[in-house]
This record gives structure tokens, C-alpha cells and sequence, in this order.
């Protein structure tokens, strides 16, 4: 669980409302359903516009890596490769083929079974870049929802503060109706600029960074697996690698 953001996002909240308490108003002034549905649906309805139905999905999918990323820990990944490569020097590259079945990674596991099958170095450095590179702009895109919806929000917000003035010029001789819709006119602002400053943008931000760990312990793993691929010494692939771990 990562502790990090969940006091980010309590502290943001908090922030608001406490200053909200503190000007002598009441923390149900901001809580306006009208203005909730207008900015969170018409968000939602132009991130889906932009968007595919998969990298959609995807995007919504990857929300919980902000609460529980993925495991990633290059000291495991490089201490595994030195093993591998340990192993091969003692019994070749075929003695490697039970630690396939191990692998929950497709990743690891698709690389690990190229090896034993004998590909060339350069053939299985290339392959495996290429699917890199295609997990990382699947899921650069996918992120990129969020970050869309931080750059839709503050406008419907707009949006909905326009909606809510005509609604109060239409009823301005019926004064008891002025201010429930001044009231969705500025909250409506309120949740645009908030959500996409205290939630969109920092969650899209957040997922690029992850998206960038993964991808640099990949790169890893293919310069470790390759150096095995051609035979190098395990100290000079420890050597290699070290500059990962930082």
C-alpha cells in the first residue's frame, strides 16, 4: 500500500475544507450534486470521446497502482540474472529451462525461453525491445486519461459556473432562487479546478512515474539477459548493472 498517496490526497482535501471552516463558512456550501454531475460527467464524457474502449479501461484499471503499484525491485531482478548466468556457465544455457515455468513474469519468462532456444544475442535484444517499447506506449496512453481529465475539468467547471449565472439571470425577480444558483455556478468551479489539480493530474503524473520504473527494470533485464546471451562473466554483468539499481 502506498502510504504516500493517501495522505496526499487526505491533506489536499483537508487543506480545503479546514480553510473553508476557518473563513466562517459551511462545509455543505461545497457539497452541490447538480455541480458534481455537470463536471464529473461531462469529464468523464470527454475523456471516453478521446479515448479508445481498451485504453480506456486500461487507464481506469491502472487507478489502483496509486494505492498498491506494482512490485518492482531491481535488486531481485539483477541478483536473478546473476544467478541465471552463474548457473549457465556451470551447465550451459539449457540448464536454465526449469527456471521458465518459474517466471510470473511473461517478461522474464519470454526472454528466459529465447535464451534456451539459442536466439542470437541481437535477435533477442530486439525482440525484446520491441515489446517494450510497445508496453510502454500502451500504457503511457493509458495514463494519459487522467491526465486529459485534469485538462477537461477546469473548463466544464467553467462550464458549469455559465450554466449556473444564466440559470440566476433567468430568475432574478424571484430572489429566493438566486442563490442556489450562484451557489452551483462558483462550487462548480470549485470541483473542476480542485479535481483536476488534487486528483487528475497528480494520479496521471503518478502512473508515468511507475510506468518509467517498470520500464527502466525491463531495460535491465534485457542487458542482463543479453550479456548472458554472450557469455559474459557474472561479476562483469553485477558490473553492468549496478548503475540500474540507483
Amino acid at each position: 500500500m502506498d502510504i504516500v498517496s493517501i495522505i496526499g490526497i487526505i491533506i489536499g482535501l483537508a487543506a480545503i475544507l479546514l480553510g473553508q471552516f476557518l473563513e466562517g463558512g459551511h462545509i455543505g456550501s461545497l457539497l452541490q450534486l447538480t455541480a458534481f454531475m455537470i463536471v464529473v460527467g461531462g469529464t468523464l464524457g470527454a475523456v471516453m470521446l478521446q479515448s479508445s474502449l481498451r485504453v480506456f479501461l486500461d487507464g481506469l484499471n491502472m487507478l489502483k497502482w496509486v494505492f498498491k503499484p506494482p512490485r518492482i525491485v531491481p535488486g531481485e531482478t539483477l541478483q536473478m540474472l546473476l544467478e541465471w548466468s552463474q548457473q549457465a556457465r556451470r551447465g550451459g544455457l539449457l540448464a536454465l529451462e526449469p527456471f521458465i515455468e518459474q517466471q510470473p513474469d511473461l517478461f522474464h519468462r519470454r526472454g528466459l525461453q529465447m535464451l534456451v532456444d539459442g536466439a542470437e544475442p541481437e535477435v533477442l535484444r530486439d525482440t525484446l525491445e520491441l515489446d517494450l517499447q510497445a508496453y510502454e506506449q500502451h500504457h503511457i496512453e493509458a495514463a494519459k486519461i487522467w491526465m486529459a481529465a485534469g485538462g477537461y475539468a477546469p473548463t466544464i467547471g467553467i462550464l458549469g459556473a455559465v450554466m449556473g449565472l444564466i440559470h440566476v439571470m433567468e430568475n432574478l425577480s424571484d430572489p429566493s432562487k438566486l442563490g442556489a444558483g450562484i451557489a452551483v455556478a462558483f462550487v462548480a468551479t470549485i470541483y473542476g479546478v480542485g479535481s483536476a489539480n488534487l486528483l487528475y493530474i497528480p494520479i496521471a503524473n503518478k502512473l508515468r512515474y511507475l510506468i518509467g520504473r517498470q520500464v527502466a527494470n525491463k531495460e535491465m533485464f534485457i542487458q542482463g539477459i543479453v550479456a548472458i546471451a554472450n557469455g559474459e562473466n557474472p561479476r562483469i554483468i553485477d558490473a553492468k548493472l549496478q548503475g540500474y539499481l540507483s
